[in-house]
């Protein structure tokens, strides 16, 4: 059954089961869309508004981009489970298998994979509430700053989903290549995040 396709109270029953999946890259990426999709609401009731007439049509290219990245997160989530499963069956193969080394490399690039895949959107959403941050006015910016710390979340759990993986590679060159990757965008999109929470934050206090 698609995640997508439960209920919150069967996700989250499904979630605290004794079962390896859904674990953190599917929660991370379903955090990453509900950010978005704060993001979404607030750029859809900006839409008509007069004081923003002038901001309407980067709102609507902001709609539009989040709503890409929302409906791929949402993809990610089940995603993340399908490209996880096999590692947890790869566990299973006896350890003098000549075979199990090289099919548990393949299976934690796999699920390395869903995770980066993640962390980019969480990243890319981020650059969204930023920009509503600055366009947008009035208690609505609110959920601005929440939609941004959910993507923070997102940013959070999907980089330790890869890191989990790389640090059990064979392949130390690509997974230190992931790891490079995973860092520097940490080290971009954190501060980012903050700031735009601070400055939400900020308008309240």
């Amino acid at each position: 059954m698609s995640m997508n396709d439960m209920s919150i109270r069967t996700f989250a029953e499904a979630l605290s089961a004794k079962s390896p999946v859904p674990g953190g890259g599917s929660v991370a990426a379903l955090v990453g869309a509900l950010g978005i999709a704060l993001g979404s609401m607030v750029g859809n009731f900006t839409l008509g508004k007069e004081q923003h007439a002038d901001v309407e049509p980067d709102i609507l290219r902001i709609l539009e981009e989040a709503d890409n990245i929302r409906l791929s997160l949402l993809s990610c989530v089940d995603e993340d489970v399908t490209a996880f499963e096999p590692l947890s069956n790869a566990y299973g193969i006896p350890k003098d298998d000549p075979g199990r080394a090289e099919i548990l490399e393949k299976c934690f690039r796999e699920a390395a994979s869903v995770p980066m895949k993640i962390l980019g959107l969480a990243c890319r959403a981020i650059e969204l509430h930023s920009e509503l941050a600055e366009k947008v006015s009035g208690s609505i910016v609110s959920d601005v700053g929440s939609g941004v710390v959910f993507c923070w979340a997102a940013l959070y759990g999907s980089a330790l989903n890869v890191k989990v993986n790389t640090k059990l590679m064979t392949d130390r060159a690509y997974a230190e290549e992931l790891n490079a990757r995973v860092d520097a965008l940490m080290d971009k999109y954190w501060k980012i995040a903050d700031s735009v929470y601070e400055s939400v934050y900020g308008r309240f206090c």
